[in-house]
């Protein structure tokens, strides 16, 4: 029989929309199933916004890879040839913008079950803000304004996300709490600038572009408070 596919996603402190350098989508790309992979950018969480699309369309129309973009909000493909097309990718990556609205539109749209299923078959699932919390239990998120947790996602990586932790005010202390209360499960925060490779829903990798930035995991501490504990991340270089 077959080895069963193996299950991957990743959580992205950066990448096109943020930088310059590429080292986080070369990373992300070099963990595809195949040498030219096929590569679809959801950007639901953004409003399907044409400046962000035209952003990853103009990184990735270089690399060795087949960029293609979903839209939703204009959606063309019926229910069959969605799935056809979801499941034909090798990587998906899921643009920032609003996390409960992305989850909401995809529910609709079907796309949250295709996303399961595309998991299954071994396409790697990555993304960036809204688009590493959509993959966990819940995540830490202004989507409602102020910050606050979000229990819901799709559950696909164990506990909680929070992206942003050392880039945006009261993102760190506020998923402290978060975690302390029990409002979320203990999970992972990225600082910017780190990758996180989880398979089989364990970590099995951690890189960075940014020599100070840090992957952490954040769990309660038994007495009313939340603990930290670095993950070692590998530098990302540019090549020659």
């Amino acid at each position: 029989m077959p080895a069963a596919p193996v299950r991957r996603l990743a959580l992205l402190g950066g990448g096109f929309s943020t930088e310059d350098d590429g080292l986080l989508d070369d990373w992300t790309l070099g963990h595809a199933r195949t040498p030219r992979p096929k590569v679809c950018f959801v950007p639901t969480a953004s409003g399907d916004a044409p400046g962000y699309v035209e952003k990853f369309l103009a990184a990735y129309r270089s690399r060795a890879c087949e960029p293609t973009v979903l839209s939703l909000f204009r959606r063309e493909l019926d229910d069959e040839a969605l799935r056809t097309f979801l499941l034909s990718q090798d990587v998906v990556y899921v643009g920032g913008g609003n996390t409960a609205n992305l989850l909401a539109v995809w529910r609709v749209h079907g796309v949250d079950r295709l996303l399961r299923e595309a998991y299954e078959r071994g396409t790697l699932l990555c993304g960036i803000s809204a688009g590493a919390n959509c993959w966990a239990d819940g995540s830490h998120t202004d989507s409602f304004g102020p910050l606050t947790h979000l229990s819901d996602g799709l559950g696909l990586l164990s506990g909680s996300v929070c992206p942003h932790y050392d880039s945006e005010p009261g993102r760190r202390s506020s998923y402290r709490a978060a975690v302390a209360t029990g409002a979320l499960a203990a999970g992972w925060a990225l600082e910017d600038g780190v990758g996180a490779l989880f398979t089989d829903g364990q970590p099995t990798e951690a890189v960075t572009r940014a020599p100070e930035a840090r992957l952490y995991r954040v769990e309660p501490d038994g007495a009313g408070d939340a603990r930290e504990s670095a993950v070692a991340c590998r530098p990302l270089v540019a090549g020659p």
